[in-house]
């Protein structure tokens, strides 16, 4: 059972290397490029939207954001250009400098958040007389 779940994980690491790869191909449409960027920064990044060490929550962000937007990934970009992705992505795998880009968008991610709410939260203060 753990080598199945080895086995799994691997493909689902080529999965993204291929998406990846695909993203940056100039057959691939703009909207299909952009959500390809979200998702391989996500997958590939140390940092998580929800920490793994919080109960159940940290590791289902992992188990239902990474496979929905792959899915979704799936349908948009053309089938020529994701097998030819594919292919590339068996024999190079991704390399440093991807996971360093996938850990600065979701700290950008994370600093915008941040800024909406403080905004927010000063709006929807009662003004002092």
């Amino acid at each position: 059972m753990l080598e199945q779940l080895r086995s799994r994980a691997a493909a689902l690491r080529t999965e993204t290397c291929a998406i990846y790869l695909a993203g940056r191909d100039p057959r691939t449409p703009w909207f299909a490029k952009a959500l390809v960027l979200l998702i391989v920064a996500y997958a590939l990044s140390p940092i998580d939207l929800i920490p793994d060490f919080v109960p159940v929550l940290g590791y289902l962000d992992d188990l239902l954001i990474v496979p929905a937007g792959i899915g979704l990934a799936l349908k948009l970009v053309p089938g020529a250009v994701m097998a030819e992705a594919r292919e590339a992505a068996r024999t190079q795998p991704p390399g440093r400098g991807l996971r360093i880009a996938g850990a600065a968008m979701i700290v950008l991610v994370w600093i915008i958040a941040i800024i909406v709410m403080i905004s927010f939260i000063r709006r929807s203060a009662p003004a002092k007389p």
